[in-house]
């Protein structure tokens, strides 16, 4: 972490007012860390330096806006480091870091230093899967039990006669389970992909299961991207990272990304470790995904970058490296609710793009395809995303691109930068005055569960209170602070909101878990 935050914690939340938070972090401190590396285009220098000047301000209720630099930011959220690679008009522009590789460490993040792109994976691996249906190996529309070998999907009442196809695993419309992988430390023992598939120790998810009719619903499923891989594995009888090196990562030319997990040592000392929430670090730097498919690539902005512009290039019919310009239009037409094949496509006409986030990880990449323009962000720590919005926006902006959606004013965005510079207190009081202009439950729930994660288990029993009280009948509200007096060991209290909310619905299937894992009866 900084040098800056040993003395930055204890100012932001023992109540002081936004002035005095930026005084402190301009008083003398230890030397800072190495300086940021970057490389850009020569005209790009002079817009680098207004798109971190332009940054959206600290704007709390009542108190005069304050403009923080990239690093302050960065102290305020406790992220360590930090890559962007910024592309306009089919071509790579700039590329920069800022911060140090691991929390309260010294060396510096540099523009070949990796980190793991979470969820950014399944964009990855969908152009592979769509360049094997362009090779005639796989069907994008046959029932995918077709061309497995090793596993299959079982079947059952859902799959009677809708089937799960590679359209619909892509696109997350296969009706399957697991929404998400919580990696393996290092050292663990890991599962096979069947034993993953089929939720098998030393797996750690349950199976992957059809649980609705294949094409009626768009739920999110990392587990449906495990059968993606083990698909491609299958039919090339290739591991999984090279048949990734060799369908898109070389084609595409980038040259510092990998799938292997876990990496090998040449490649493990280029790393980022991993940031929780409240500062500290991954145990063992980094956790391990086996389920490379849809959370197992390791790589840097700007090799990210070279992945959208190919994609946006193929799209216009000026490259066909790995897909043919009428398969990319097919992947990034929209095919169940937000998704394409592999890419988000909600935020607005010829965007696409992607979230990720793994333990102690967090990127983004956003690209508007008509224009072949876009940035990648990616940080070592779970509270990457806060800052990504903000940066997103000065560079929108600078560069004159369509304007996303303004979340920077957004109450949540509101609720928990109060939480960070003034506390609990702060939080409950702004959030007494602003329930009747459209404050939710779901605001207060964040912050509390912010400050859980951050370690202020007493300040984040407060607000879960705070919110039940103004939320009475809100099941999310009181579900909330069920979960707090559990975090906190307060069974009792626990039980008496789990056991009210049973009454109310005797099938709330949340209720009904906690009471079995209180020991009580429902």
């Amino acid at each position: 972490m900084p040098q800056a935050v040993p003395r930055f914690v204890p100012v932001c939340f023992l109540g002081c007012t936004a002035l005095a938070l930026l005084t402190a972090a301009d008083a003398p401190r230890a030397a800072p860390p190495p300086g940021t590396q970057w490389t850009a285009r020569p005209a790009e220098s002079a817009r680098i330096a207004r798109v971190e000047a332009s940054l959206a301000p600290l704007v709390l209720p009542g108190e005069k806006p304050q403009a923080l630099s990239v690093q302050r930011w960065m102290d305020l959220y406790r992220i360590p480091g930090l890559s962007l690679a910024v592309y306009d008009r089919n071509a790579l522009v700039w590329s920069k870091t800022y911060g140090v590789t691991q929390a309260g460490g010294k060396e510096p993040v540099t523009l070949e230093t990796l980190f793991q792109a979470a969820s950014v994976s399944k964009p990855v691996t969908a152009m592979a899967a769509l360049r094997a249906v362009e090779q005639g190996r796989v069907s994008l529309d046959a029932n995918v039990n077709d061309a497995l070998k090793s596993w299959k999907v079982p079947d059952n009442d859902f799959t009677r006669e809708q089937k799960v196809t590679l359209r619909r695993l892509l696109s997350h419309g296969a009706g399957l389970t697991v929404h998400g992988f919580p990696g393996y430390g290092v050292g663990e023992p890991l599962p096979t992909l069947p034993q993953i598939l089929n939720g098998e120790k030393p797996a750690n998810t349950e199976a992957v299961r059809v649980d609705t009719v294949p094409g009626t619903e768009n739920r999110y499923s990392g587990g449906g991207y495990v059968v993606v891989q083990q698909l491609l594995t299958d039919l090339t009888k290739k591991p999984f990272p090279q048949l990734m090196k060799e369908a898109v990562l070389d084609p595409v030319g980038m040259k510092h990304s990998t799938f292997e997990q876990p990496l090998p040592p040449a490649l493990a000392a280029r790393t980022a470790a991993g940031t929780r929430a409240g500062g500290e670090s991954v145990e063992g730097r980094w956790k391990v995904y086996p389920e490379l498919a849809p959370a197992g690539l390791w790589t840097t902005p700007s090799d990210l970058a070279l992945l959208q512009l190919e994609v946006a290039k193929a799209k216009a019919g000026k490259s066909k490296r790995v897909l043919s310009q009428a398969m990319t239009r097919q992947m990034l037409t929209k095919q169940s609710g937000p998704y394409g094949l592999g890419f988000m496509l909600e935020d607005g006409p010829e965007r696409f793009g992607h979230g990720g986030w793994n333990d102690g990880f967090t990127a983004t990449v956003m690209t508007l395809g008509d224009k072949g323009s876009g940035v990648v962000l990616m940080a070592n720590s779970d509270n990457g995303v806060l800052l990504f919005e903000r940066l997103i926006a000065s560079i929108v902006t600078e560069y004159g691109w369509p304007p996303l959606p303004d979340h920077l004013r957004s109450p949540v965005m509101t609720a928990d930068l109060l939480s960070r510079v003034k506390g609990a207190d702060a939080v409950i009081a702004w959030a007494r005055k602003a329930k009747g202009e459209g404050l939710t439950s779901r605001v207060l729930n964040h912050v509390g569960y912010g400050l859980f994660m951050s370690g202020k288990v007493e300040d984040g029993l407060k607000v879960f209170q705070e919110n039940a009280a103004l939320f009475p009948e809100d099941v999310e509200a009181q579900d909330g602070l069920g979960m707090a007096y559990m975090k906190a060991g307060k069974k009792a209290e626990a039980l008496a909101v789990y056991q009210k909310l049973l009454k109310a619905d005797p099938k709330n299937a949340s209720a009904l878990e906690a009471v079995k894992t209180l020991g009580a009866k429902p």
